[in-house]
C-alpha cells in the first residue's frame, strides 16, 4: 500500500437547523474551507482532484434518493468518479477509509471525501424513527426499538457487571462539554457540572438528555492524497501545511444487528481472538479476566462492542501500536452516549473490560489545560474527545467521522488554534490520533490511526 496523506479539510457549523442552506450548500460550506486552507482558487482544485466518496446515512431525512450526485454536481466534480458509502453511525468513518482506500490502492491520486446530514428537515419523533430504522424491523423496531432505549439496557448491564455509576457518565458529559465550549463548530457550547446532567430531563433510565447526543444539520470534506498528489498540489501553487498527516492504520470491526444473536465466548476464546496485545502479554490481566468469567461475566454480552474491539485491534496492528493509552496522543471517539464513551474505552484497549467507568473519573481522558471543577486523581495522559465529541458537537451523521478526521488532523499539524482562533483545545506536542466511529448498537465500527510524517 502506498502512504495516504490528509492534506486539508473543513467542517460546517454543527447546528439544531441550518434553514438557510441546502444539503449541497452546506457540504459546499466545508469544501470552500478545505480549499482555501491549502491557499488555492475553486477551478484549480477541481481540476486536480481525482475523484471523491459521498457519505451520508440516511435518504429518509433530505427526502431526496441519490443525494450524493446532486452534491457532487453541486462542487463541479461531474463528471469525475464517485460512489456513496452508508453504514448508520459509522458512516463518515467508513468514508474516510474509503477515500483511504482510493489513494492506497493507486486508484487516485487526490480524492474529496465529504459527509453530510440536514437532520431538522423532520420533526425529532420522526427523526428517532429513521434512526430506529437501523435495528432489525421485523424483530427489535416492532417491540419499541429506539436507540435511547438500546443503550439504556446496555449500560444498565454495564452497570450490574462492573458497578459503573450514573456519576462516572456524567463525567464524561461534563468533560466533553467543556470541551466544547472553546470548538466554535460545536452544536452546544455550555459548560455543566455533574448535577446538572444527572437532573436534565430523564429520557431511557439511566441516561438523561445531557448524556445523549443531539440531531444535526452539518457537514465535513477531508481531502487524501498520494505523494504524487501533494507534489501535484504544491506544484499547483498549493500551501500544504506542514508536518504532514499521514493515516497509518486503518480497522473495522462488524456484529449482528440483533443483540440477542451475539455469541457469549468462553475465557480461552476471549484471550485468544479478542485479548489486546498488551492484555495477552500481562499475567495479572489474564488473571483478572479468568475471575470475571468465573463469576458468570461473557463477551461481548449486550454491555460491550466486539466489532470495536475488533477494529481497534486491526488498526492498532496496522499502525505498530502496542500500548495505545500511552502511545495514542489524543482519540476523537464516538460518544453518541456517554454509557458507549465508557463502554469504548474498555474496546479500544484504554483500560479493561470493566474499569470504563473508573477510568471516566480518573482524568486520563481529560484535555491538560481545562478546568473542568472536577476532583480527578489522575493527570491527562490520552484526551477523549478534546473537540467535545459528538455530545457536544452534534451527530449530522454523515459527517461525524470526518469531522473526527479533520478535528485529528489539525491537531497532528498543530493548527487548532489557527482553525479554532484559540488553542486551548490543542493537544501539545500531538503526534499520533485515533478516530472512531460506530454504528447501530456496535454493528459497524471503524478505527483509523493518523500521525505526523517522521
Amino acid at each position: 500500500m502506498r502512504p495516504v496523506y490528509v492534506v486539508s479539510g473543513g467542517v460546517s457549523k454543527f447546528a439544531k437547523a441550518r434553514p438557510d442552506k441546502t444539503f449541497q450548500a452546506i457540504v459546499k460550506e466545508a469544501y470552500d474551507y478545505s480549499i482555501q486552507d491549502i491557499g488555492l482558487d475553486f477551478p484549480t482544485f477541481n481540476s486536480l482532484v481525482d475523484g471523491s466518496v459521498a457519505s451520508y446515512f440516511s435518504d429518509h431525512f433530505s427526502r431526496q434518493l441519490m443525494s450524493g450526485i446532486m452534491a457532487q454536481d453541486y462542487l463541479g466534480l461531474c463528471p469525475k468518479p464517485s460512489h456513496r458509502v452508508e453504514g448508520g453511525g459509522a458512516t463518515g468513518g467508513l468514508c474516510f477509509q474509503e477515500a483511504w482506500k482510493a489513494i492506497a490502492s493507486g486508484h487516485m491520486e487526490l480524492c474529496v471525501a465529504y459527509g453530510f446530514e440536514t437532520m431538522s428537515r423532520v420533526e425529532t419523533w420522526k427523526g428517532n424513527e429513521f434512526i430506529a430504522l437501523a435495528s432489525d424491523v421485523s424483530w427489535d423496531y416492532p417491540v419499541g426499538g429506539f436507540y435511547s432505549g438500546y443503550y439504556a439496557m446496555m449500560v444498565t448491564r454495564h452497570m450490574k457487571e462492573f458497578g459503573t455509576t450514573v456519576e462516572q457518565m456524567a463525567t464524561v458529559s461534563v468533560k466533553n462539554h467543556t470541551n466544547a465550549y472553546y470548538n466554535p463548530y460545536a452544536q452546544k457550547r455550555h459548560r455543566y457540572s455533574i448535577e446538572d446532567v444527572r437532573n436534565s430531563p430523564m429520557v431511557a433510565w439511566p441516561l438523561t438528555r445531557l448524556d445523549i447526543c443531539v440531531m444535526s444539520d452539518g457537514a465535513a470534506v477531508t481531502l487524501f492524497a498520494s505523494e504524487d498528489g501533494l507534489r501535484r498540489l504544491e506544484a499547483a501553487g498549493a500551501k500544504v501545511r506542514r508536518p504532514l498527516v499521514r493515516v497509518t492504520g486503518i480497522g473495522r470491526g462488524t456484529d449482528a444487528m440483533r443483540m440477542a444473536d451475539r455469541p457469549h465466548v468462553d475465557y480461552e476464546t476471549f484471550i485468544r481472538d479478542y485479548a489486546t496485545e498488551q492484555e495477552k502479554d500481562s499475567d495479572e490481566t489474564r488473571a483478572y479476566y479468568k475471575v470475571l468469567w468465573d463469576r458468570g461475566t461473557r463477551y461481548p454480552g449486550v454491555h460491550s462492542f466486539r466489532a470495536g474491539r475488533t477494529a481497534g485491534n486491526m488498526a492498532y496492528k496496522h499502525a505498530g501500536i502496542d500500548d495505545p493509552l500511552n502511545e495514542l496522543d489524543f482519540i476523537e471517539l464516538h460518544d453518541a452516549y456517554t454509557s458507549s464513551e465508557i463502554q469504548t474505552y474498555e474496546d479500544l484497549g484504554l483500560c479493561r473490560y470493566g474499569e470504563g467507568g473508573a477510568f471516566a473519573t480518573s482524568g486520563k481522558a481529560f484535555m491538560p489545560n481545562v478546568e473542568y471543577d472536577l476532583d480527578l486523581e489522575h493527570a491527562p495522559l490520552c484526551p477523549v474527545n478534546p473537540s467535545g465529541g459528538l455530545i457536544a458537537c452534534g451527530h449530522p451523521v454523515g459527517a461525524t467521522g470526518l469531522m473526527q478526521g479533520v478535528f485529528a488532523m489539525w491537531q497532528l499539524q498543530g493548527s487548532i488554534g489557527i482553525h479554532f482562533k484559540d488553542d486551548t483545545l490543542q493537544v501539545e506536542g500531538a503526534k499520533r490520533g485515533a478516530i472512531h466511529s460506530h454504528a447501530g448498537t456496535g454493528t459497524y465500527v471503524t478505527v483509523s490511526i493518523l500521525e505526523q510524517e517522521a
